[in-house]
């Protein structure tokens, strides 16, 4: 059972956008902090603050390290999968942004959207929210293709008021 303390460690890692990409960057591929701060564009030492966050919760895993380029030891990092079942309080804001960060530079070509309005009453809109939820949880949990590409998708669903 998780202390507060434990809730709080996890609540706090998982509410910064820059650690979220970092998870996503190492769900299918190890990498290590140079790489991860070229990726983000970040100094190393501000990288590491974030990835020590992520080690000390579990989300994040080192790997053996290995010899870089000049000869330096690298240690390339993991994510664990724990991020996908993790509660976080208040998400939407910090998923949101995460998504804006992700799609930035884009060409509107390369991102595929769908936008719909529909009037549904609480049973149906929990129906498809569940049906919803279970496809993300089904595909989720599968292994990675090894000939497949990294992708990402995000959801959003909210009441809007102004429509009824």
């Amino acid at each position: 059972m998780p202390t507060d303390q434990d809730l709080q460690a996890t609540g706090r890692a998982l509410s910064s956008p820059v650690r979220l990409r970092i998870l996503r960057l190492c769900l299918h591929r190890s990498r290590t902090n140079k790489e991860l701060a070229e990726l983000l564009g970040l100094n190393p030492a501000t990288s590491l603050h974030h990835v020590r966050t992520l080690l000390n919760t579990g989300f994040l895993e080192a790997e053996e390290p290995r010899k870089g380029n000049r000869g330096a030891k690298e240690v390339p990092y993991r994510a664990t999968r724990m991020s996908w079942g993790a509660k976080m309080p208040d998400a939407a804001p910090v998923l949101v942004e995460t998504f804006l960060q992700e799609i930035e530079g884009l060409a509107p070509d390369e991102i595929e959207t769908t936008r719909m309005g529909i009037k549904l009453n609480d049973a149906h809109r929990k129906e498809m929210l569940a049906k919803i939820r279970a496809i993300f949880e089904e595909y989720a949990m599968l292994p990675a293709d090894e000939d497949g590409t990294a992708t990402s998708i995000f959801l959003a669903h909210h009441l809007d008021q102004t429509a009824n």
